[in-house]
């Protein structure tokens, strides 16, 4: 993964391709060798926009998570969610995903019935955060918050959703273990964003266009297309649309309280942690966080490279 530091302090970081299984293939920004997270964010996957064909089997089978939550936000497409805990949600466009693993969850993202043996474009993110240390053994849930709930409004004329936490006099429903900042920014040709130092640490990711990005006192510097800009501590940068429109997501919150070890689908503050998350999973006990998802038999099997 490609990182830089330029002169005015930003880091930007390049993505790498990885393929989840069935040609299904994810940008990946986080985490990095240059910064395992930004704000409680340590992971970041952009998926699309993709033609998914009637032939095409991006399914991902039934996997655990500990130690976090999954945000799933789609800008196209849909997604069939079940998990464990019998929870069923047809995720679409422009709707709020949070998915709190804490002491064990499984799930699986699968095609919805409606879109199997049709072409449709799947396209959106899915991030993990980190949950804090004291809550890491939190009990799983899962929370759908629908599209009409996210608040939005012009800032200066640009349409902003505040899609967690708070900005702008706007306040998401979602609720957070800890100061959380998702926003969903979109840019007119021509139009300027000025993006306040709203929280301790700040990202800006464009996903579909250059953007041009101004801190106080500092020269231009062009923000590529899927590209992570990971921004100074202080003080309020512009974002700028030149030739057409960009659609852009701004990413933050409280730093982490403390390193976090990341093997497959585990996070936790503790290695042991991980080790015996491993082991429940080859078990599968029924009645276990790491039980089956109802009306599943396939699985993802623990990685061959051992912990």
């Amino acid at each position: 993964m490609s990182a830089v530091t330029t002169s005015s302090g930003v880091l930007l970081l390049g993505g790498h391709e990885k393929d989840l299984g069935g040609g299904f293939v994810v940008r990946r920004l986080l985490p990095s060798a240059h910064r395992q997270s930004v704000g409680p964010f340590l992971f970041l996957d952009h998926f699309g926009p993709v033609q998914v064909q009637p032939t095409d089997n991006h399914d991902v089978r039934p996997h655990p998570h500990i130690g976090l939550a999954t945000i799933t936000y789609l800008f196209e497409g849909a997604i069939d969610h079940r998990d464990n805990l019998g929870s069923h949600q047809v995720i679409e466009p422009g709707a709020v995903n949070w998915m709190t693993a804490g002491r064990g969850i499984v799930h699986s993202e699968r095609a919805p019935a409606h879109l199997k043996g049709r072409a449709y474009t799947n396209h959106g993110l899915q991030l993990w955060a980190a949950l804090p240390v004291a809550a890491e053994e939190a009990e799983a849930a899962f929370e759908h918050t629908p599209a009409a709930s996210i608040p939005q409004a012009r800032v200066g004329g640009v349409q902003v959703r505040v899609l967690i936490g708070e900005a702008f006099g706007l306040r998401s429903p979602v609720r957070t273990y800890s100061r959380t900042l998702y926003l969903d920014v979109a840019l007119a040709p021509g139009q300027s964003f000025a993006l306040p130092a709203l929280e301790a640490e700040l990202s800006v990711y464009p996903v579909d266009a250059d953007v041009v990005l101004t801190l106080a006192g500092q020269a231009q510097q062009t923000v590529a297309t899927h590209q992570l800009a990971v921004l100074p501590t202080a003080g309020t940068c512009t974002l700028q649309a030149k030739d057409g429109p960009v659609r852009l997501v701004v990413l933050g919150g409280e730093p982490l309280d403390g390193h976090r070890h990341m093997w497959w689908n585990f996070v936790s503050s503790r290695k042991d942690r991980i080790a015996q998350a491993a082991q429940d999973w080859r078990a599968m006990a029924v009645g276990s966080p790491m039980a089956q998802v109802p009306g599943e038999s396939e699985f993802i099997p623990l990685p061959d490279k051992p912990f």
